[in-house]
């Protein structure tokens, strides 16, 4: 069991665990943020713990860094070309992480042989014969532009290093821009070259001798006699690849990590009228007081909660073992949540939930920071139990972490190793993005929710998306719930930026106060007036409609009258996900639904299954609601024929008994509708709540309006 001594703050004149303090003042009470009385359980980011019978002393001294580490050495091989079947002689743009690697691939049974599965998966349906290829000497893969975008699977930078391994060959990869930044990072820690390199690409063919020398970071064309340099890194980046990767940075910074007391100082009010939220909250939680805080810098940054889920823990679990030898310290910060193959009935799948389950009964993880298959997506577990709060830095071993932005956190994607790293040392490396600000301004429109709002984000953005930037968010008006936030932030992930944030205003404060969580540990903080954004833009929401996203891209979205008017059919309807499974989003559907059936819609006309955000969620909705006159959610889901099922992932991804098969065609909440995301050979739609609930008694896709309903704002908004 954790030791909840150690989650104690308190008034800032005592020892608390964690010192949180401006620039320039004491650690009395803070300027502008609220006291926390002594005794009040909080969740804040503790020291290292040691294990009993451990001393520092023990642990060895800090190790130096070996740079250039095999830096001799020379990397020759063929390319491996993927090229896009749709347009003829151009490289394959935007393959994603899906892709790489399968989900099903994605599962490690035992430590032991982690990457097991991951190799056999690699460009399984994508490139049938990638492992033979490379075998046969083609190991240097060339792509297009954002390559990897989407999940944070190391299982795919992992896999396809490894295969080339199984043969003593070496794998570089060459792509060209805005590759997906969280494989970008999980490269570095594994070891595995990464080279962004736009000009190589477009003048690779078949059968190109290429060599490239890690030393220099030189790339060379032999075949065609022509000599490259990649994008460069960072000076942190080289040096991890250099170091031969994350595990010996780790141990490297093991012993030193664990002496060091965190500390958390918030910048003076100069400093801060010059950065964005996200810029602010980096800046308090440096590791080393005098980085500079600017776009493109690596920094060490304190985590204050880094969660992992059945999928990703096993590799963190490893990760944190590499570093620490296991049996050292608790990790830091660390949570787990059970939600993505907990349901498939598979045998592999439970012994991967079996790693993380003995590792939380090692460790003493329990309730709030270990969630048991059912209990919640831990996206809306984790701020349902109180763990992510504003003004954090919380890494996540999955893509959607960046859903934390919309209680003022900022909420990043990151793989396993970093995750692992972080359960060491209590930080992670952070390389910092160029900001991007979106003002949200004008009025709702009927039937417009934070999923409309994003979706039309992202076809406005187009096939560059939002270019790997951080996106600061404004809400101008102040208007839109937590439930919308957390949609349009938690679909930055697809709209491939770094986190996107609200920072936290009346509303945020107003649903901590909901939940009793009136003192929070950290001060308020809004953009400063001087922030720098290189994108500066406005979605004005009187423009604004209910939209509805065709494969394969989220940001290949249409209005939704446009759509009813192709009368498209389809055999199943999913409301749920990380992205719109609240309680909110499922009232949405609720209000659709009634209203449907006072307009003589009285039942369902394809399949429609409900996955709520978290076992919470599930059993508030079999409560009474008065906007329903007295009916509750769960009453008016089943009225119509829906299934309400576990809160679990799966079905997202392709997983479980609701998956879609060959031919099938879905209309959905989720939050991806790449080719083979739901199931193989299906076909994904994404729209809101309302829209699917909608369509599920239409049988065709298309939004409320459709059912011959009147939007009456005192009846319908949220």
């Amino acid at each position: 069991m954790q030791d909840r001594s150690l989650m104690r703050s308190s008034s800032r004149g005592s020892n608390a665990n964690i010192r949180s303090r401006f620039a320039g003042e004491g650690v009395g009470k803070a300027r502008g943020r609220p006291s926390i009385q002594r005794g009040t359980v909080m969740h804040t980011i503790q020291p290292a713990r040691l294990k009993p019978g451990v001393e520092i002393t023990g642990l060895g001294q800090t190790a130096s860094r070996q740079a250039g580490v095999g830096a001799d050495r020379e990397i020759r091989g063929r390319a491996l070309i993927v090229w896009d079947p749709e347009n003829p002689g151009e490289k394959l743009d935007a393959i994603d992480t899906d892709a790489i690697t399968p989900a099903q691939d994605c599962v490690s049974e035992s430590l032991d042989a982690l990457d097991e599965r991951w190799k056999a998966g690699s460009f399984r349906f994508l490139i049938p014969d990638y492992r033979q290829r490379v075998h046969g000497g083609e190991t240097f893969l060339i792509a297009g532009d954002r390559f990897a975008i989407g999940s944070s699977r190391e299982m795919s930078p992992a896999g396809l290093k490894a295969v080339a391994e199984e043969v003593g060959l070496e794998m570089v990869i060459v792509c060209g821009d805005n590759m997906g930044d969280i494989f970008r990072r999980n490269a570095f820690n594994l070891g595995l070259e990464v080279l962004q390199c736009p000009e190589a690409v477009a003048h690779a063919q078949d059968g190109d001798e290429f060599s490239y020398d890690p030393n220099t970071r030189q790339l060379t064309n032999v075949t065609q006699d022509k000599i490259y340099t990649p994008f460069a890194l960072t000076e942190k980046e080289d040096e991890i690849r250099r170091s031969g990767g994350i595990f010996a940075v780790g141990r490297a910074e093991f012993r030193e990590s664990v002496e060091r007391q965190p500390e958390i100082v918030w910048p003076d009010a100069r400093t801060a009228a010059g950065l964005t939220t996200t810029e602010q909250i980096v800046w308090a939680h440096r590791v080393d007081k005098d980085a500079a805080v600017k776009p493109g810098a690596t920094l060490r940054v304190y985590s204050d909660l880094l969660p992992a889920s059945d999928g990703t823990a096993p590799f963190s679990i490893h990760t944190f073992n590499q570093i620490t030898g296991g049996n050292t310290i608790a990790p830091r910060q660390a949570a787990v949540a059970n939600d993505h193959f907990v349901f498939t009935g598979r045998e592999s799948d439970d012994n991967q939930t079996n790693i993380g389950r003995e590792f939380a009964r090692i460790q003493g993880l329990e309730k709030p920071y270990y969630a048991n298959p059912g209990d919640g997506i831990f996206h809306f577990y984790f701020p349902e139990q109180g763990l992510v709060m504003p003004g954090q830095f919380i890494p996540g071993a999955d893509s959607h972490s960046r859903a934390y932005g919309a209680y003022g956190a900022v909420g990043i994607g990151v793989g396993s190793t970093t995750l692992g790293f972080g359960w060491s040392t209590g930080y992670v490396y952070f390389t910092l993005a160029r900001a991007r600000r979106v003002v949200i301004t004008g009025t709702l429109q009927p039937w417009v929710s934070g999923k409309d709002i994003v979706l039309k984000l992202l076809e406005r953005w187009g096939t560059a998306q939002s270019g790997g930037m951080s996106v600061e968010f404004i809400d101008a008006d102040v208007q839109l719930p937590i439930a919308y936030r957390n949609t349009i932030c938690n679909m930055m992930a697809e709209g491939e930026a770094q986190n996107g944030i609200f920072a936290a205003d009346d509303v945020t404060y107003a649903w901590y106060e909901k939940k009793g969580m009136a003192e929070l540990p950290y001060p308020r903080i809004s953009p400063g007036v001087s922030a720098c954004y290189e994108v500066d833009e406005t979605i004005d929401l009187s423009e604004v409609v209910p939209m509805i996203a065709k494969p394969y891209s989220p940001g290949n979205a249409y209005p939704a009258t446009e759509v009813a008017s192709e009368k498209i059919e389809f055999d199943k309807a999913f409301i749920g996900s990380c992205t719109n499974g609240s309680y909110d989003d499922l009232l949405q559907a609720a209000l659709v639904l009634q209203a449907a059936k006072s307009a003589g819609h009285t039942e369902a006309r394809r399949e429609f299954v409900i996955f709520p955000g978290s076992i919470g969620v599930k059993e508030m909705i079999e409560n009474t609601d008065p906007r329903l006159g007295g009916e509750s959610i769960a009453d008016i889901l089943r009225s119509v024929g829906g299934k309400i099922r576990n809160s679990w992932c799966g079905p997202c991804f392709g997983q479980g008994e609701d998956s879609l098969q060959p031919g099938e065609r879905a209309i959905t909440s989720f939050n991806r509708n790449w080719q083979n995301r739901m199931g193989v050979g299906g076909e994904g739609y994404l729209a809101s709540p309302a829209v699917v609930a909608a369509s599920a008694m239409l049988g065709y896709m298309g939004p409320p309006g459709e059912l011959g309903i009147d939007w009456e704002a005192e009846r319908f908004g949220i």
